[in-house]
Formats: C-alpha cells, sequence, structure tokens
C-alpha cells in the first residue's frame, strides 16, 4: 500500500501545472485564447517630391509632409520661415480638443513675431481641412495668412473652400501628418486660459523647439 501511494503522488506533481501557470500551448478553461500581436500599422508614405519637415515640440515630435504639387506657395512661404530658424522659440498659441491646434506666430510672451508680406490664399486647390492635415492660420480678411499654421485634431469642413465670399473662400490647406498624431492630440488637451486678448492659450507654453527639413530621397 505505501509503494501505491508513493506513485500515486509522483503521479500528481508530474501533471499538476505550477500555479498560476496554465500548460504550455494550452488556454487556461474558461478564459479565450490569446489574440496574437498584431503589427503596428505603417506610416503614411509621402508622394514623391513633397517636401517632409519635423516639428520638434516641447511635448515631442511631429512629422509633416508638404504638397508642394497642391499647395506650392503656402509650401515655400512655409520652407522658407523654416530655413530662416523663424520657427524656434515661437508657440502652439491657440489650442482647442475639439478643433484645431495653432501655432507658429507668438512667442511664449503672446508677443507677436514680424513677418513677411501676407501669401496667396490657395483653399482653391481642392484638399479638405481633414483630421490630421495642416493649414493656413489667416484673419478674416482673405490673403492675409503669414507665417501662421494650423493642423486641424477633427475634420473641420466647414473650413474648407465652397465658394468666393469672405464666409465661403476657406482656409488652405497645404499638408498632413505622418506621425506624430499623438503628440497633436496631447497639446490639443492641455489646460488653457485667457491671457491678454487672446483665448485658449495653453496655460504652461507648448513650445516649438525646432523645423527640421528633411532630406529628400
Amino acid at each position: 500500500m505505501p509503494m501505491v501511494c508513493t506513485l500515486l503522488v509522483a503521479f500528481l506533481v508530474t501533471v499538476v501545472p505550477q500555479a498560476g501557470k496554465p500548460p504550455q500551448g494550452k488556454p487556461v478553461q474558461g478564459q479565450p485564447a490569446a489574440a496574437a500581436p498584431q503589427p503596428a500599422p505603417a506610416a503614411p508614405t509621402p508622394a514623391p517630391g513633397n517636401p517632409v519637415v519635423v516639428v520638434s515640440t516641447s511635448l515631442g515630435d511631429i512629422t509633416l509632409e508638404l504638397f508642394k504639387d497642391r499647395a506650392p506657395v503656402s509650401v515655400e512661404n512655409f520652407l522658407q520661415y523654416a530655413r530662416e530658424g523663424f520657427y524656434e522659440g515661437t508657440i502652439f498659441h491657440r489650442v482647442k480638443a475639439d478643433f484645431m491646434i495653432q501655432g507658429g506666430g507668438f512667442t511664449p510672451e503672446m508677443v507677436e513675431k514680424p513677418t513677411r508680406p501676407p501669401i496667396q490664399n490657395e483653399a482653391t486647390n481642392g484638399l479638405k481641412n481633414a483630421r490630421g492635415t495642416l493649414a493656413m492660420a489667416r484673419t478674416r480678411a482673405l490673403r492675409s495668412a503669414t507665417s501662421q499654421f494650423y493642423i486641424n485634431v477633427v475634420d473641420n469642413r466647414r473650413l474648407d473652400h465652397t465658394g468666393y465670399s469672405p464666409d465661403e473662400f476657406g482656409y488652405a490647406v497645404f499638408g498632413r501628418v505622418l506621425s506624430g498624431m499623438d503628440v497633436v492630440d496631447k497639446i490639443a488637451a492641455v489646460a488653457t486660459t485667457r491671457k491678454g486678448d487672446h483665448d485658449d492659450v495653453p496655460e504652461t507654453p507648448v513650445l516649438i523647439t525646432k523645423v527640421s527639413i528633411q532630406p529628400t530621397p
């Protein structure tokens, strides 16, 4: 009899898995099998000939494709400011989580930097103000865009070109986010306040530290 008990104990030790660990290669009873890990979606690929820039901010990097083929004036204007180092030390001075983030014109002290003359409004290029697109900011005057730009956080179709009156002409889209949309959303979610005549200003400045033009492949 003792020999039978000894063999039984040895058998149980062999087949019972370690506490907390299912038998190798089998799901735990009552729980679904773990899904195989899915590969991360590939980043969009820029069209041949379109410049790519990296906007480095105090909250992370945003990589942008500029639509040189669809908005050549706006793209060259942005690149010229970037080459001059104009954007370094400016901030995202207006952010709204359900709208867009706007920057490229003010210092952390909310002093507007002097710019070159306004450029042509290319809102008639057929590009839409969809989430993740880059567009030129302006005043109510149709041809008033200079250095300031914005990135759409949601689809803002009311900003698209629909006609030729001041309320219908729209805002010129000239690029899109290739990577870093999580950074855009992070910027859009920061706490804001009113400073002087400006609403929706981040309480803690979101600084643009550099705009780097990437080598063309």
